[in-house]
């Protein structure tokens, strides 16, 4: 008797985890997603600091977080965005259904993002002015597709 008490007790932990998990769709594509942008943020910081006069301008460092910015931008993550992975299926997202749609502009916002990051690749270690004159193009990108895809703060 105890066995089937064991074994019963074992099959209702295995359900009611598939049901959680089956709750939450695709929780480690968002999270891996989120972790990238969360990566590409401290990549931003960097550069922005430096272009604000926050932190002293270092060649080196802005090439490092120039080169990690474009790897970041460049990664093929096309599975960490499968369809129903958006707010509206899993509010762990803040990804907006929009980037699914019909007619998405995705694929364009994502290109002038990669163009933005290889640009600022190219003027990072080069000089702090040509490191300013590349920030705004690569915080454009960043803003652009935020603002059409992503939930408002």
């Amino acid at each position: 008797m105890p066995r089937l008490l064991i074994a019963a007790a074992a099959a209702s932990m295995a359900f009611t985890g598939l049901a959680t998990a089956q709750d939450a769709p695709f929780k480690m594509e968002i999270a891996a997603r989120q972790g990238i942008m969360a990566y590409r943020a401290i990549q931003m910081g960097t550069l922005g600091g430096m272009a604000k006069g926050e932190i002293p301008y270092d060649a080196a460092a802005a090439q490092k977080a120039a080169d990690n910015l474009l790897a970041s931008v460049t990664l093929d993550a096309s599975m960490l965005w499968p369809p129903g992975s958006d707010n509206a299926a899993n509010p762990d997202s803040t990804a907006l259904a929009a980037i699914w749609a019909e007619g998405s502009t995705i694929g364009d916002k994502a290109k002038a993002m990669a163009d933005a990051a290889t640009a600022m690749q190219a003027a990072a270690g080069a000089g702090l002015d040509p490191l300013k004159a590349a920030m705004g193009p690569v915080g454009g990108a960043c803003g652009d597709c935020h603002k059409a895809f992503r939930v408002p703060d």
